[in-house]
């Protein structure tokens, strides 16, 4: 049986593909391939049942491509399917390994900053200064970058991503954990603050393979050099073990190349101007066997 893909609907017109993937599923069309429709603001609600309701029944082997969603949503999702004879070729549980930082980091831990992973239920109290600096001690001076599970605020950068030193820290924790309020995923991710040239290449991994190079789209028009020996990151993907993930990867100011984020690459954005078809032949071909 051939693989099949799965896109986000277009909220005001569900029959067809969101506008924003619309390049994408005409790639899939071009490759003869089979797509069917996710309503993705169901998906959100709870409403699974109506979300997937488009997916032809006994579907088959099949890759999402869409919106980011909560690991949990995506399990409940991967259920119903199931049950309508849709596999998902990332199982739930993999899904949440790629998407969310403690599920890679270790995988990784030599190729990124030094990391410490904080879990904080929704609606407990932040972190106090004393959890904060035990959480950190033994970290040389030079800042640190705060997140959640799969999300920074880089936008408010001095506010609420970056603290230049211990004593600002828990202000910058407490402003993020506010702006996030519900959206907060996970718990909190303090990193080690590493000064970037920050031209981002992301790299697109099917099966352990790199399948596909180019600029984050956040920067699309970032003049990239060519990615070179992917020979470490591929043995951290490896072991990681998910079947499509994409990787981030930077040189520091000293010319070190790190990794600074990986992702589920079904819900990983593709940059403007590539060529999806690139990335769907190798989906295309990928052995389909559930994750």
């Amino acid at each position: 049986m051939t693989v099949g893909f799965l896109f986000c609907a277009d909220p005001l017109r569900p029959r067809r593909v969101d506008p924003h993937f619309e390049q994408q599923a005409q790639a899939v069309r071009n490759l003869d391939g089979r797509l069917a429709l996710i309503d993705h603001d169901a998906v959100v609600a709870g409403r699974i049942p109506e979300a997937v309701a488009r997916v032809p029944s006994g579907f088959g082997p099949a890759w999402y491509r869409g919106w980011m969603l909560r690991a949990e949503q995506y399990r409940a999702m991967e259920e119903v399917l199931r049950a309508r004879g849709c596999q998902l070729l990332v199982s739930a549980r993999d899904y949440r390994a790629g998407h969310e930082l403690p599920g890679w980091i270790d995988c990784f831990r030599h190729l990124t900053p030094q990391t410490v992973v904080l879990p904080m239920a929704q609606g407990t109290p932040t972190p106090g200064v004393e959890r904060l600096a035990q959480a950190v001690a033994g970290w040389s001076d030079g800042g640190f970058v705060i997140k959640d599970y799969v999300k920074s605020r880089k936008h408010e950068w001095l506010d609420a991503c970056y603290a230049l030193d211990l004593a600002r820290l828990p202000n910058v924790v407490a402003r993020f954990v506010e702006l996030q309020g519900e959206d907060l995923v996970g718990g909190l991710v303090i990193r080690r603050f590493e000064d970037f040239d920050y031209r981002e290449l992301r790299v697109w991994w099917v099966d352990g393979e790199p399948v596909f190079a180019g600029a984050h789209p956040d920067n699309p028009e970032a003049d990239l050099e060519a990615p070179g020996d992917l020979s470490d990151v591929r043995a951290a993907v490896r072991r990681l073990g998910c079947r499509f993930v994409t990787t981030d990867l930077v040189r520091r100011v000293d010319g070190v190349r790190r990794v600074i984020e990986v992702g589920d690459g079904q819900v990983s954005d593709w940059p403007p101007g590539a060529d999806p078809a690139l990335l769907y032949a190798a989906l295309r071909e990928a052995v389909a066997t559930p994750g």
